[in-house]
């Protein structure tokens, strides 16, 4: 038995300088040190590196705060320089679920093949021959190409949306911080390209920057995903969470390929509670529970209500939501929920309604094909304290184009 224990307590002793030793190469790496030189300790000290490694390093990072997210933004693609070809992948004993047609991660990697196929067999190519000769055809060819990518709009959202939530539900954030961030910039560099390429006045070297690094940063996501995201996921979700996350992926949408497959899962799926027929007495009335429910998704707005600390606690589910929600954000901070470079002015918002510095705030934006009203009003009860906000948005252009009066039937 003290044979036992002892072995335990080297293997739990190694373990523990093996992290350490990973610390430090990446401290190493953000203060400065050459890439060249920390890729070549880790070959020579650590070798290979498993995902829960890599997750470890990640909160172990956050605690402390010897890095901040903005810093670890820095050099996090150094860091996946260091992981490339190193990463230990897990062998499952019966199949591994992301090869099961349906499942969330198997529809992520058929996009992630249709992506890098429209990288390699028409967008690199048509580069090619811009590069040789920026004609109107070879432009055009380009634009065909850009206007495609842009489709990754949906698989970034649905990641962003559906994975890390889940994620930060175990404790794991960095991919959220991370990656959000370079989706954003992958995002911002298509549609920079795209404008670039639709007003083109002979300036070929811009767009080829753009287009290197369109290239470059979408490939890099793709590895990153499916060697760091999608194993870290896999090891961490229970089916019950990967059947919700197939079941709302369809509201978001799918990037290149037609539909994701219907996932059945070998034992039987999670089904669908039915809403209580139990009634809500209200100072003005009596409403049932389905009542209610189908009151609120008839409106023709979208609300969504965060509560005093925060979290999304409820959002109504029209037939045209006019920006995604999925399921898996009740119960998760707003913040969270936005985009990185956007979360500071939420912040600014809830900090002025929970002050009473001011009630309601609107913004009004071109959304797609829509001219989009989002209103935000403090919720307070009767004595005045906050309880939470309440967003209120609405496509207004059908309002916009009223004229004169109706005062008949159509």
């Amino acid at each position: 038995m003290s044979e036992i224990i002892n072995n335990r307590e080297q293997l739990t002793k190694s373990n523990t300088e093996r992290l350490s030793k990973l610390k430090q190469l990446f401290v190493d790496l953000h203060q400065g040190r050459n890439l060249d030189e920390v890729k070549a300790h880790f070959d020579a000290l650590i070798g290979k590196i498993t995902i829960d490694e890599i997750t470890q390093l990640q909160h172990d990072f956050v605690e402390e705060g010897s890095i901040s997210a903005e810093e670890f933004q820095h050099t996090y693609q150094q860091h996946s320089a260091i992981f490339q070809g190193a990463i230990e992948e897990d062998t499952p004993q019966n199949g591994s679920p992301e090869d099961q047609p349906g499942h969330p991660v198997h529809t992520f990697k058929l996009e992630n093949q249709e992506i890098d196929k429209l990288l390699t067999m028409k967008l690199q190519v048509h580069f090619r021959e811009f590069m040789k000769e920026d004609s109107t055809d070879n432009i055009y060819r380009l634009m065909e190409d850009i206007n495609l990518l842009l489709d990754i709009e949906k698989h970034y959202s649905r990641k962003e949306n559906l994975i890390f939530p889940y994620l930060e539900k175990y404790g794991i954030f960095g991919p959220t911080t991370n990656m959000w961030r370079i989706d954003d910039f992958i995002r911002d560099a298509i549609k920079d390209c795209r404008q670039k390429l639709a007003n083109y006045h002979g300036d070929q070297q811009a767009v080829i920057a753009v287009l290197n690094y369109v290239i470059q940063e979408v490939k890099g996501m793709i590895y990153k995903e499916e060697n760091i995201l999608f194993p870290m996921a896999l090891n961490n979700f229970t089916e019950d969470e990967w059947v919700k996350i197939a079941h709302e992926s369809d509201e978001i949408g799918f990037c290149l390929i037609d539909s994701a497959e219907v996932w059945k899962p070998e034992r039987k799926a999670i089904e669908k509670k039915a809403i209580s027929e139990g009634y809500i007495k209200l100072e003005t009335g009596i409403l049932s529970l389905k009542q209610l429910e189908l009151l609120l998704n008839h409106l023709p707005v979208d609300i969504t209500f965060i509560d005093q600390d925060d979290v999304v606690r409820y959002f109504s589910h029209g037939k045209e939501r006019i920006f995604a929600r999925t399921k898996a954000v009740i119960g998760r901070t707003v913040q969270n929920c936005h985009p990185p470079r956007s979360v500071h002015v939420v912040e600014e918002l809830l900090a002025d309604f929970k002050s009473r510095k001011k009630d309601c705030e609107d913004f009004w934006i071109k959304f797609k094909d829509k001219y989009v009203y989002i209103r935000y009003f403090a919720v307070r009860d009767e004595n005045g304290n906050y309880i939470g906000t309440l967003e209120f948005t609405q496509n207004i252009d059908p309002i916009k184009a009223i004229e004169g009066e109706k005062r008949i039937l159509n």
